[in-house]
């Protein structure tokens, strides 16, 4: 299939493997966005996570994708799943004949780029987007230099490197020893318009919230045991609501227990970021890793005041002038004395410090200009690709 001129529609598939987190909420933001602008889009993901709250979305986006959404089961690591949904892959982009494949996360890559690979004379392009995954995955690990291997064994059947940080960019360089040596680009991830609508506060009956997967990555240990600080050495019980799931969640829940602080914490399954954003006074995210996490660019835009560590892309979201705020992972007893001083900060303070953030994440986030960048990339290795 020949390269598409300027003006005419794309045919584009995206192939990823969990609809969770800040990675389906990239892939289903550019998917909408491209189908809004005339484009045939489709989803080849899996369909064992995500539950009832992906089954909703897929079932709302689904009849805008003119190419359909394929769901097959995968597994997050290595398994004789792949095999059987590799081969579904190569069987959904026959059926769709896309121009691009646009594979999302470590899986995704897998999945888009080993046929590439092996089809020197394919007709489509291939854009890849890391999101963190592997590159964050246990650095230093041997399980870590196998992934890196088969990252450098895959960048040949890579078109476009589309990397949503500066940091990831950085660490594909780290853990490759080069930078992509096709073409690539940093499109930051952007967020609508509507997400700056100011948080309301006023029915707020908890101190903190957390939201994102319940998993070691995510640092939430650190948090419950900053609140058993604060508890025995500050004798103060802030209430935390912490909103997600994950593998961890039961030992996270015992350990509320085993450190005395279950009666300050309520579990909450994943649900709508504005309405658990307001529940609490001040969102915290205790991560070891992130790329360019949602969560925080949501947060930050709806002026939400916000304790994070500095990690992955996180410094990227703040700029400059709240970059200092960020705090060290890992350290309980630094993350305890932030709670507790940022707690007790007016709240007029604290609305203008964060309103602050909000201001320089609309200018630097945008929505329109992530959509329209990919798309760009799209057209500029098309036309590299098939002259």
């Amino acid at each position: 299939m020949p390269a598409a001129t300027d003006a005419a529609p794309l045919k584009i598939l995206h192939v990823f493997r969990a609809p969770l987190g800040g990675l389906f909420r990239h892939v289903l933001d550019l998917a909408r966005g491209q189908a809004e602008r005339g484009h045939e889009v489709g989803i080849f993901c899996d369909s064992t996570t995500g539950g009832a709250r992906a089954d909703e979305v897929f079932a709302e986006l689904g009849p805008r994708l003119s190419l359909g959404v394929t769901r097959v089961p995968m597994s997050r690591y290595p398994s004789l799943t792949d095999a059987r949904a590799q081969i579904s892959a190569i069987g959904s982009r026959r059926r769709a004949a896309p121009q691009v494949v646009h594979a999302h996360g470590s899986k995704g890559g897998v999945y888009a780029r080993l046929p590439a690979l092996l089809s020197p004379g394919r007709r489509y392009m291939t854009a890849y987007t890391p999101h963190g995954g592997s590159f964050n995955y246990k650095p230093g690990s041997t399980e870590h230099r196998i992934y890196m291997g088969v990252e450098r064994l895959l960048e040949p059947a890579t078109d476009m490197f589309l990397f949503e940080s500066a940091f990831i960019a950085g660490r594909f360089q780290a853990c490759t020893g080069h930078l992509p040596r096709t073409d690539h680009r940093i499109v930051l991830n952007g967020i609508s318009e509507a997400e700056f609508a100011p948080i309301d506060h006023a029915s707020a009956t908890f101190d903190l919230v957390y939201l994102g997967e319940l998993r070691s990555a995510k640092g939430v240990d650190t948090l419950i045991q900053s609140l058993a600080l604060l508890k025995t050495s500050g004798g103060l019980s802030p209430r935390v609501l912490i909103v997600g799931s994950g593998p961890d969640e039961a030992l996270l829940k015992q350990m509320t227990v085993d450190n005395g602080v279950a009666e300050q914490c309520v579990f909450e399954p994943p649900g709508p970021i504005r309405a658990a954003l307001a529940k609490a006074r001040v969102m915290a995210i205790p991560s070891r890793a992130e790329s360019l996490p949602y969560v925080i660019l949501e947060a930050a835009a709806a002026a939400q005041p916000l304790i994070a560590t500095d990690v992955g892309g996180i410094k990227e979201i703040y700029g400059p002038r709240h970059a200092p705020r960020l705090i060290p992972p890992n350290d309980p007893t630094i993350l305890a004395d932030t709670i507790s001083r940022t707690l007790a900060m007016p709240e007029a303070a604290r609305r203008a410090e964060a309103t602050d953030l909000a201001n320089y994440v609309r200018a630097n986030f945008c929505l329109d200009t992530m959509i329209d960048g990919v798309l760009d990339a799209y057209r500029s290795t098309l036309a590299r690709r098939f002259g």
